[in-house]
């Protein structure tokens, strides 16, 4: 039976920018600071196309030069948009050769736009009997769909892929046919693209015209069935209705030609389209490809679903000359990978394995002759706080190591830590490892500390580029140009059926242990000059090194929870809950799921009508995100009872009912995981379970703290939490003389603040202009606009300007400050913290404003943010050197951004308060005094 052929044609641009923009807030940067985020976005859109529905015939469609012919009809056509990032257009050439070595054709056609080449080859091929589908986000393609033209609107933030047929295009415009989308956004205009549209006609004006007159033209004839002003603006603006609908059509016959074998699938050049993916150090797309291109396809039978009308429409693929998923029944081609990747079958190496007696001796004897050692620890598991040894790896030369396999019997492997304890407790040799911390926490199990000093590949490359990712088959194949053995060769995939590292042969353990030490140990030969070089070595040796074994102490440690009082407090926000659904439910008139943005959407816009013109998200629906909500909590009680309801809702999922199940059977205490290599800005984050996003503005949110107490009644919790540090210090950095002195006499900085910008005397400062004032002392960090601050205070927005400008003229050395920062960044392409941290901004300089402007807030922010960060990582690596020399029996127990959260034995409780705050404030000099709030109670909310 024949069966319909199916072509994909994508819309470059829209899918290249949609790809950038999904990555903004975590760029993909490579080891040479390239932005690779475009590149990376829309390759993962064009490979989910071919592997999800293994098309017969594919091209990709670029702009070249916009379209003259609307410029020509309307000058300000797209005058309105952003210069492209520099991303963007250094995204593109790349692109372009992918696609060519993958032999997939790229359409460009000089003074014509994406949409009109992909509307002029949809048309061709629908009546070539061709099932045509437009791969893109835009919605204007609307009107292209017909009974064989379809919009493919690719995944995006956890949503499915949509398939757009007429059902579809009728539901989301309202309309009868789908040419009729024309005149829908011909009436209504088009911000991002500078149609003007009709003065006064939106989303439902336009769907309502629509459905009374038919068309643009029809609504022009009959303006006379029009009442007062929107008469007048439709009339006054006929002219301006039917431009804007002749620069909406998409032309369907500029100067391009289907030709059905020019855009069949075929075998890619695959060395090529690698050697790309390699200079881009894309390996997770290098080895889908190489997956989506090897793999047996069987017949090519692709399903397109996501609504009725694509499983009526899926189709086999078509049986073309030649199919690389096997159309015409032929075997599918076969793709080697041919990356010029070094793997441990290519280099010479001599990886042993150490057996009891003599050759432990010998070994022993060797290993402590060494100046500087990698090892790598194998265990049964990821958490170090349960796994148990099943050997450790050494390398202190290229290609070359030792494997000391451990006995499953406790007391046997305890024998054989014993043999290797002088290594690890020798002070004079250093130690090398990828993150390290996890290695000491499980030798701390069998009593070993880890003495000497250490060199962490993981913390060494995160001060060298700290936007790249930092794990060790990352760092091996970007470095050493070498692919490591990867861990599920040995023990498989997650599941049920998944190995122990106990149950691998002891030659493969073996080969894959050593070769993780002896890349590692060549890693950190190649890191060492780089520190050196970026001028980081010293925070890698003075600060985070030491740090390293401050959090493994405070991880080990933990914090004792009360679960009764959860329990207590999971059945209080059960009621909180109910008693907030019933009050929605109440205003709006029925019940609903309040979790679906979907029916929240239509009951808050649609039935109670709080708005004229709600916010759309791109799939059409109404938003209901957070910053759509807080503008209408204080109008619309209905929103500020979602507002609650959400919160609490994951208030109790997030930490109340989740805590509990963090506590670690061993110890019965919670132990988070600390890291420091997430934040560019050098603050640490915290996981398993996260104790830095605890709410605390709310009443609810501040009495999870109080489920956090001591470890028993000989004991009181301490915290000590810097005061308006990050104020503190951009009045120090600005050299700011009169915030200065505002901070050295001790005086409510707000307070002040409002005294002299809204020019009143300090003792009849109001607390609405403390607050106003508050707002923007810490806004001004974070580069807050007029408009910003208008939406976070009772101020309109000429009165939030007005402010700025006049904090300004008070503060003018801040910003001086603030340029200079800016300046510094453009011209050395990073800006530093006190202690020489350095934050990378690659689009400091890029054309793109609104990207530029976000790198120059950075500019400001990282500093201030990094120096506040190195501060309290100062304090807290030598507290914990004073309790650890002076014997205390009290403990360091969490860091939760300026805050430190102490068990402290009572015996020791004064003499504790004074030395924690005095090396708080004391950890780093500035021109403005550090000053430290002590708090203790029974439990972590009564301390802080």
């Amino acid at each position: 039976m024949a069966t319909q052929k199916r072509l994909f044609l994508l819309d470059a641009y829209a899918l290249i920018f949609r790809g950038y923009y999904a990555l903004i807030k975590n760029p993909r940067i490579n080891s040479k600071g390239m932005d690779t985020s475009a590149i990376m976005g829309f390759m993962n859109s064009l490979f989910d196309v071919i592997k999800r529905e293994r098309p017969d015939h594919l091209a990709v469609c670029f702009d070249k030069g916009g379209s003259s012919e609307r410029t020509e009809l309307f000058p300000e056509y797209k005058a309105n948009r952003d210069e492209t990032p520099d991303a963007i257009r250094i995204a593109v050439p790349y692109i372009q050769d992918i696609l060519k070595a993958m032999h997939i054709p790229s359409v460009v056609l000089e003074g014509w736009e994406a949409d009109d080449i992909i509307g002029t080859l949809a048309k061709q091929a629908e009546k070539e009997d061709y099932q045509v589908f437009m791969v893109t986000p835009d919605k204007d393609f609307g009107q292209l769909v017909s009974e064989n033209i379809f919009m493919y609107r690719p995944a995006r933030m956890g949503n499915g892929i949509e398939i757009w047929g007429i059902p579809e295009v009728q539901k989301r415009f309202g309309v009868e046919r789908p040419e009729q989308v024309i005149d829908y956004l011909g009436m209504m205009g088009d911000a991002s693209d500078n149609i003007p549209g009709l003065p006064g006609v939106g989303d439902k004006t336009a769907k309502k015209f629509i459905a009374q007159f038919g068309s643009m033209e029809g609504l022009l004839e009959n303006t006379d069935q029009l009442k007062g002003k929107m008469r007048e603006k439709v009339e006054a603006n006929k002219e301006l209705g039917l431009l804007s609908k002749k620069l909406a059509t998409i032309c369907v016959d500029c100067e391009v030609q289907f030709d059905a074998r020019d855009y069949e699938i075929s075998v890619p050049d695959s060395e090529k389209v690698q050697e790309i993916f390699e200079e881009l150090e894309f390996r997770r797309l290098k080895d889908q490809f190489l997956k989506i291109f090897s793999e047996e396809q069987g017949n090519g039978t692709g399903q397109v679903s996501g609504t009725e009308t694509a499983k009526k429409v899926s189709a086999p693929a078509g049986s073309g000359q030649f199919s690389l998923f096997g159309g015409n029944g032929e075997a599918p081609a076969t793709i080697k990978d041919s990356s010029s990747r070094k793997t441990i079958k290519d280099v010479p190496h001599t990886y042993q394995s150490v057996a009891p007696g003599m050759a432990m001796q010998l070994f022993l004897q060797n290993l402590m002759q060494q100046p500087t050692v990698c090892f790598d620890t194998e265990t049964t598991g990821l958490d170090p706080l349960t796994a148990a040894l099943v050997g450790i790896a050494f390398s202190w030369e290229a290609g070359k190591g030792y494997y000391v396999p451990f006995p499953e019997d406790r007391d046997a492997a305890q024998a054989l830590m014993e043999q290797l304890r002088p290594f690890f407790e020798a002070e004079s040799i250093e130690k090398v490892g990828q993150n390290l911390k996890y290695d000491i926490k499980v030798l701390h199990k069998y009593g070993i500390k880890v003495k000497g000093p250490l060199f962490d590949t993981m913390l060494a490359h995160y001060l060298i580029n700290p936007d790249m990712r930092h794990n060790m088959d990352v760092l091996a194949e970007t470095y050493l140009n070498y692919t490591p053995v990867s861990i599920t060769e040995l023990i498989g995939k997650k599941g049920k059926h998944q190995l122990s590292m106990r149950d691998v042969p002891l030659e493969k353990v073996t080969e894959y242990a050593v070769e993780d030490a002896d890349i590692t140990f060549q890693l950190a030969q190649h890191f060492a000059p780089e520190l050196e070089a970026a001028k980081t070595d010293t925070l890698f040796r003075d600060i985070e090194i030491p740090l390293l074994r401050v959090l493994a102490a405070m991880e080990l440690e933990g914090i004792n929870l009360d679960k009764s009082f959860l329990d207590s407090l999971s059945d209080d926000l059960n009621k909180d809950i109910a008693q907030l659904e019933k009050q929605i439910y109440e205003a709006a008139g029925e019940e609903f799921n309040i979790g679906s943005p979907k029916q929240l959407g239509e009951i808050l816009f649609n039935k109670l009508k709080l708005v004229d013109k709600p916010k759309k998200t791109k799939t059409g629906q109404y938003s209901t995100a957070e910053d759509v909500l807080s503008y209408l909590a204080k109008d619309h009680a209905i929103v500020q009872q979602v507002l609650d309801y959400r919160g609490l809702s994951k208030l109790k999922s997030t930490y109340v009912d989740a805590l509990p199940l963090q506590v670690a059977e061993h110890s019965g205490r919670v132990h988070t995981d600390y890291m420091q290599t997430v934040a560019a800005t050098g603050r640490l984050s915290s996981n398993n379970p996260n104790l830095q996003n605890i709410p605390i503005r709310t009443e609810r949110g501040r009495q999870v703290r109080k489920a956090f107490v001591p470890r028993s009644e000989d004991y009181v919790l301490m915290a000590a939490d810097y005061s308006q540090i990050e104020l503190r210090i951009i009045a120090a950095l600005s050299e700011e003389t009169t915030m200065i002195e505002a901070f050295k006499n001790g005086e409510d900085i707000h307070a002040s603040t409002a005294s002299k910008v809204f020019q009143v005397p300090l003792e009849e400062v109001t607390r609405e202009q403390r607050s106003n004032a508050k707002t923007v002392n810490f806004g001004i960090i974070y580069g807050v606009s007029a408009f910003g601050l208008s939406n976070q205070t009772d101020l309109s927005r000429t009165e939030a300007k007005e402010l700025i400008e006049t904090y300004y003229k008070t503060y003018p050395k801040l910003r001086n400050y603030m340029s200079e920062q800016v300046d510094f960044a453009r011209e050395n392409g990073y800006v530093q913290t006190v202690l020489g941290r350095r934050r990378y901004l690659k689009d400091i300089n890029g054309s793109n404003q609104v990207v530029r402007g976000a790198a120059e807030r950075n500019a400001v922010n990282a500093p201030i943010q990094g120096s506040a960060a190195d501060i309290i990582k100062i304090a807290m690596i030598n507290i914990h050197k004073k309790l650890v020399e002076g014997g205390h029996r009290s403990k360091m127990l969490l860091q939760v951004h300026d805050e430190l959260v102490f068990d402290i034995y009572r015996p020791e409780l004064e003499a504790m308060k004074v030395m924690i705050k005095t090396e708080m404030e004391n950890a780093y000099p500035l021109s403005v005094p550090l000053d430290v709030e002590v708090g203790i109670g029974q439990n972590w909310l009564e301390a802080h």
